[in-house]
């Protein structure tokens, strides 16, 4: 076999894609909390990072325009392009003074294009493999995407807490442009291209949008100059306790009374998205909400990972305030990685020998017991926490303390892999084969809106009542999912996704 041949086999690209697609997400999502906590931010505001995963929830939004415009395969090549050009910004901005907030909105920014960047990628797998094929691989995907959660919060972190934040993200963009390199010339073309993405884009940008785009941004900048301090000064002498609530908290709400409002013009959003039901786009929508039981795969899907979302927004700042920020590299690459990696082929290899309708409870008890496993090492370590919380010079915990941190850490990844082999068999077997991109897209969006609401709640419980019982309230968190488990269709290899 050719050289060339062997870099498309499956094998090679199903590797890559999906550690393509755990970098830019473990940067944004897991990296960043170390990175924020390492600069002093707040728990609180650390815990409000989680709307990072807000373009993940929504990505439904979108997911039918990969669908209907372009390939896979170009979607996926223009999003990591940006992503690369985005870290290497984000690397030069990490030492300046306000680099801080400045890289919070560029990772917003990242976490909309590795949302798009996951929906292609997804999309493509569907696409170039088979049923038989798509099983086949599933291990292989999530040891993949394990294994680049691994680089980001080993390589990338021990960087940044050793030499400095500059090389963390410079070398995470040199990661991501080498991928990006290898698929542009070996990534297979397994697609005819339906509609152009240009006559995408002529649609979005066409002139009257930029100018009435333009436009509002300048009204809004002026009036903002013009009556911002006057309005907001009003406010705090109308509402004194305003003042009191730090700028976390204020967001909090803020995305409160957001959702209230989507609650209460719900009907009229649903209107405009879907006038017309013959549409690609709202045949997508409606085909994947016709079917049986699907009320309850949809709870499942969003509460299945609710106590694991809470938790894992909250090991990196426990890892920093523990005192272990300089042993964090090596415990998620050396001690992390293999056991991720045997976690996830295993969870693959299980469940196609055994059933998903057999494996899914063991795996999920088993994901969701590391909670009470952290809970048990955050009590014991009380005494380190108190001690090395915000110091400059920190007390080392003991060798055999940070063994246990090794021990619990090594679970927490084997369940993990577990887990996430669960998580992606039963969202594929959701996906219909018309829709595959849009179904797979908004199987992950629904999943993303449990982690996102516990992620933003977690910097407040774990500041109020500490790390050991916020990671006790995270199991409780966990149990609802799991009873739905008895209940859930789609389980068994023979559910077909398209019946009614």
């Amino acid at each position: 076999m050719e050289k060339s041949s062997y870099f498309k086999l499956p094998h090679v690209w199903a590797f890559t894609t999906y550690f393509a697609e755990g970098l830019p997400y473990t940067i944004i999502r897991m990296v960043s909390s170390v990175f924020f906590r390492d600069m002093r931010v707040s728990l609180e505001a650390i815990g409000l990072t989680s709307l990072f995963g807000i373009p993940w929830v929504i990505k439904f939004l979108w997911g039918p325009l990969i669908d209907q415009f372009g390939t896979k395969r170009k979607w996926l090549l223009i999003m990591q392009f940006l992503l690369v050009l985005l870290f290497i910004v984000v690397a030069f901005m990490s030492p300046l003074p306000y680099g801080v907030k400045l890289i919070a909105g560029l990772l917003f920014i990242a976490a909309l294009l590795s949302a798009t960047h996951d929906i292609a990628i997804d999309g493509y797998y569907m696409e170039a493999l088979d049923k038989k094929g798509q099983a086949k691989f599933v291990g292989y995907r999530v040891m993949a995407y394990r294994l680049a959660m691994m680089a980001g919060t080993g390589i990338i972190v021990t960087i940044g807490t050793t030499l400095s934040w500059v090389s963390a993200f410079f070398t995470a963009g040199a990661f991501l442009g080498l991928l990006f390199v290898y698929h542009v010339f070996f990534l297979p073309r397994i697609e005819e291209e339906k509609i152009r993405i240009w006559d995408l884009l002529k649609r979005i940008f066409r002139i009257k949008f930029l100018i009435a785009t333009i436009a509002l941004v300048l009204i809004l900048l002026g009036m903002r100059s013009l009556f911002w301090d006057r309005f907001s000064g009003g406010l705090l002498e109308v509402f004194p306790f305003l003042k009191m609530i730090s700028f976390a908290g204020r967001v909090a709400i803020g995305l409160l009374i957001l959702l209230i409002g989507l609650a209460l013009f719900r009907n009229r959003i649903k209107e405009l998205f879907f006038r017309d039901k013959e549409s690609f786009y709202s045949r997508a929508f409606f085909d994947y909400m016709d079917r049986d039981k699907i009320g309850v795969a949809i709870a499942f899907i969003i509460l299945m990972r609710t106590g694991e979302s809470g938790l894992s927004s909250m090991v990196a700042p426990f890892m920093v305030d523990l005192g272990i920020k300089v042993h964090y590299g090596w415990l998620s690459g050396g001690v992390g990685l293999p056991f991720s990696i045997i976690g996830a082929m295993a969870g693959g290899f299980l469940i196609s020998k055994f059933s998903l309708r057999k494996m899914i409870l063991p795996f999920l008890l088993a994901q969701n017991l590391t909670n009470l496993v952290y809970m048990g090492l955050a009590l014991s370590l009380t005494k380190y926490l108190a001690l090395n919380t915000g110091a400059d010079v920190v007390t080392f915990i003991g060798h055999f303390n940070l063994f246990l941190v090794a021990c619990v850490h090594a679970f927490d990844q084997f369940a993990g892999g577990l887990g996430t082999a669960v998580l992606i068999t039963f969202l594929m077997r959701t996906c219909m084969e018309r829709f595959k991109a849009a179904h797979f897209a908004i199987g992950t969006g629904l999943m993303n809106i449990s982690g996102v609401l516990a992620g933003v709640a977690s910097g407040f419980l774990a500041e109020r009542l500490g790390y050991g019982f916020f990671f006790g309230i995270t199991f409780l968190l966990s149990i609802p999912g799991m009873c739905l488990i008895f209940f859930v269709p789609f389980l068994d290899a023979k559910d077909q996704a398209s019946k009614k």
